[in-house]
């Protein structure tokens, strides 16, 4: 395996977030986490992972899907774009599901559910559809020939397991990122190079109930009532976050086989993701769009180290009011003590960037941009750029 400078990039990222729910419990209400004695808003490791993803995605051009509905994927596909009857398509997309070896599941109509799925979701690169489109039509003859049964299972499939597992085994730049889990089927699983915690405040936080009401418009303008269309609640919150994000260095280039500029510009992608992306839970009613007050980013060559634990004691506002600049300096004391009982060792590089006019100690060099910030980093981590290094 290609040897790494940096084995483990950091994030360790301050903050705020006005009056949002970003990520809601299966009741609508603020996710919380209780550290230090309080009550703290949080935010899921998988809310913010799947807009890293999907930012990531975009900045890329390159997609994953992860679904059960692979079936009905490839319907649209045969039917959309190479005009097949619709009935040839879904007949199409069921026996390829059905022969791989994840399988295939027939409605279950008492959930109201008319469409087939996979017991298991896959998660491969968009371009597998077309891939497994593809298989579909050397076996048309084979399909227009077969019947329409209420049960469907791999040995009745007319299309072969083994090309549609080995489509199923691909990856792209966001799989060997974020892993896969896809035990069916042999060699799938990838393990992921990316560790997300969850976020929490700084410090204790109150959820706070929001009562609104939706006008008739044809009520309000005929005035010959009282009373509104609708109405309901909603909890918010609002506080300063701690985030911290661990990219695998050793482990992206292992599963890339070693290649050095892709992991470098895959990091650079995940990196920006990282800093950039915002849950979007409530956005259109919240618009919580900040970005990191802090961001400080360190290199390893041995282990993780979080910084969660400098705020297991909450910090409290400044004198002027607002949590922001007693978090960087609750962040800043903890790095600068982690540091100190680590003897120094392991780390190779260090620096923050942030919209604090004062000098922060603790937490590396300052840079002017999170650019800046992220380029000094894979640096570190994988040396210079080939064109750089000529």
């Amino acid at each position: 395996m290609t040897s790494v400078t940096g084995r483990f990039v950091e994030a360790h990222i301050i903050q705020a977030i006005p009056y949002a729910n970003l990520n809601r419990d299966d009741t609508n209400s603020v996710k919380t986490v209780e550290f230090g004695g309080v009550s703290r808003t949080r935010v899921s490791s998988q809310s913010w992972k799947r807009v890293m993803r999907l930012r990531l995605q975009q900045q890329l051009g390159e997609s994953a899907l992860r679904t059960r509905r692979l079936a009905e994927r490839i319907e649209r596909h045969l039917h959309g774009e190479l005009e097949w009857p619709k009935d040839l398509a879904a007949r199409a997309g069921r026996h390829i599901v059905a022969a791989s070896s994840v399988g295939i599941e027939p409605p279950k109509k008492e959930e109201g559910n008319d469409a087939w799925s996979s017991p298991a979701m896959v998660y491969v690169p968009d371009t597998a559809v077309a891939e497994l489109a593809k298989l579909a039509v050397e076996h048309r003859d084979a399909l227009e020939g077969v019947k329409d049964t209420k049960a469907l299972k791999q040995k009745d499939a007319v299309i072969p397991t083994a090309p549609v597992d080995e489509v199923l085994r691909a990856r792209n730049g966001i799989i060997n990122l974020f892993g896969r889990m896809l035990a069916q089927v042999d060699d799938a699983k990838v393990d992921g190079a990316v560790q997300v915690a969850h976020a929490f405040t700084t410090h204790g936080t109150d959820t706070e109930i929001d009562y609104f009401s939706a006008v008739d418009d044809v009520t309000a303008g005929w005035g010959d009532a009282t009373g509104s269309a609708h109405m309901g609640h909603a909890e918010h919150s609002a506080g300063v976050l701690y985030r911290y994000v661990v990219l695998d260095v050793a482990d992206l280039l292992h599963n890339l086989g070693g290649d050095t500029e892709a992991a470098r510009r895959l990091a650079a992608g995940f990196l920006d993701a990282v800093l950039l992306s915002m849950p979007g839970a409530k956005k259109n009613s919240t618009a919580p769009h900040t970005i990191p007050d802090l961001a400080h980013i360190c290199v390893r060559s041995d282990r993780p180290v979080s910084y969660a634990s400098a705020f297991e004691r909450p910090v409290r506002a400044d004198r002027e009011g607002g949590y922001v600049l007693p978090s960087i300096d609750a962040l800043a004391t903890y790095a600068e003590a982690a540091t100190r009982l680590l003897g120094g060792t392991g780390t190779l590089y260090g620096a923050h960037a942030s919209m604090a006019t004062k000098e922060i100690t603790g937490l590396g060099r300052n840079v002017d941009s999170f650019a800046d910030l992220t380029t000094g980093a894979i640096e570190a981590a994988l040396g210079p750029a080939a064109a750089e290094s000529a």
